[in-house]
């Protein structure tokens, strides 16, 4: 295997899954543009090490980076509380003024004629094939800090992203959690722009935390999966871009990274678009099939005896799409929860049962909000209609329980139990 290709390989996917560990705490703080406006304010923080070290020395570099980092962070914090800006302003006032005087810095460099700043500018575009050995160990050293740092204040960081309250409360040194917290994102983010500059940080250090949520409740999974996303993405990235000639590493790992975010956010199985459209449908259908079997319900409850009616009569007893009804009533049919007499349709026994059901669930629902929650009762309907779909036995359990097994809801329309 090729030497240089190895290094880059290594430098990259090291960089690319540290990154993403970090990124995914910020991204579930809701600080995301916070990261993007680290990333830009870096770039002074870099020229001004060179300018006095002289030297395109990796460790000095960074030392630059992170003071430059710490001062934008903490400066986003100080304009957000103490002025009347909000945070998102205050984002992008410290990332332009932050940004452009590193612009000006380069700018002034490239006037002086000093020969060394020659790779300076992969700081912001990034350029991961001129990563040298020397990087490579550096950027290692940094990688394992920054996995053993999350590691070791792992309760810490979740209890400051999800429930800072109760950890103040329960004694925990919050501000040396956030200072640590902090150090480590500008760290973070120091070594990512390395591999794709200041202009696509922001890409690495919250796509794979935004792929890997759709897939996962945990916490300890979510790290995983956007370590893994980001990862791959660098070892698929590093690969096509040596197919190329003079093709940019740092694109390609983002680019792949954004192929398994927007993947992620259509095929997931739970939170995906596809799954919740799915999902959607599957309740629509619910929806209307219980709402024909509660009306025919109704209809024998209202005439007392059972009630045949055609699509023509339920269209206008309820409207509802006519092409869904029609789909509805095969349905019902293939169920055996109605029975057709030519082109008009009653319940059977299991139908039935059905609609008492749903009858029965909307009328405790329409109780609870009058007696509980002191709702009018000509102002209870809508929300009933939504609720008798949704409830579980066990809730329907507990409101006859909360409800003391009541007879007539707030309309006086009998509740019709199972053993009616």
């Amino acid at each position: 295997m090729d030497p240089v290709f190895l290094k880059v390989l290594v430098g990259t996917t090291l960089l690319a899954a540290s990154s993403s560990v970090v990124g995914a705490f910020s991204y579930l703080k809701g600080q995301s543009l916070v990261g993007d406006a680290i990333a830009h304010a870096l770039l002074p923080g870099v020229v001004l090490a060179f300018i006095l070290g002289g030297v395109r020395s990796p460790s000095l570099l960074i030392f630059g980076a992170l003071i430059s980092g710490l001062l934008a962070h903490y400066g986003i914090g100080y304009i957000a509380n103490k002025t009347k800006l909000k945070s998102d302003t205050a984002v992008s006032l410290v990332l332009s003024t932050f940004f452009g005087f590193g612009i000006m810095l380069m700018s002034y460099i490239q006037r002086t004629g000093q020969g060394q700043q020659a790779g300076l500018e992969r700081f912001l575009l990034g350029k991961a094939a001129a990563i040298t050995m020397q990087d490579v160990y550096v950027f290692s050293t940094l990688a394992i800090v920054l996995i053993i740092g999350v590691s070791l204040f792992y309760k810490g960081f979740q209890l400051m992203t999800f429930n800072e309250d109760f950890a103040h409360a329960i004694g925990l040194p919050m501000p040396l959690i956030r200072f640590t917290f902090t150090v480590l994102t500008v760290l973070a983010i120091t070594i990512g722009i390395q591999t794709v500059g200041v202009v696509l940080m922001a890409a690495l250090l919250i796509t794979p935390s935004a792929a890997a949520r759709v897939w996962t409740n945990s916490l300890p999974t979510m790290l995983a999966l956007a370590a893994f996303f980001a990862g791959i993405s660098a070892v698929f990235g590093t690969y096509i871009s040596s197919l190329i000639p003079k093709m940019p590493t740092g694109p390609w790992v983002v680019l792949i990274l954004s192929f398994f975010g927007f993947s992620s956010l259509l095929f997931a199985p739970k939170k995906g678009w596809f799954s919740k459209r799915r999902r959607a449908r599957i309740n629509q259908r619910k929806t209307i099939r219980e709402n024909v079997l509660k009306l025919l319900f109704q209809q024998e409850e209202q005439n007392g005896m059972p009630s045949v009616l055609s699509v023509v009569e339920i269209l206008r007893i309820r409207a509802m799409p006519s092409d869904s009804l029609t789909t509805t009533i095969k349905g019902l049919k293939k169920r055996m929860l109605i029975v057709d007499y030519g082109d008009r349709y009653a319940l059977t026994e299991l139908g039935r049962s059905e609609g008492r059901r749903v009858v029965r669930l909307h009328r405790l629902w329409e109780l609870y909000l009058t007696e509980r929650l002191g709702m009018a009762a000509d102002h209870i309907h809508p929300q009933a209609e939504t609720m008798e779909h949704v409830i579980t036995p066990e809730i329907e359990e507990l409101l006859v329980k909360e409800l003391g097994n009541p007879e007539v809801d707030p309309h006086q329309s009998p509740i019709p139990y199972e053993e009616d």
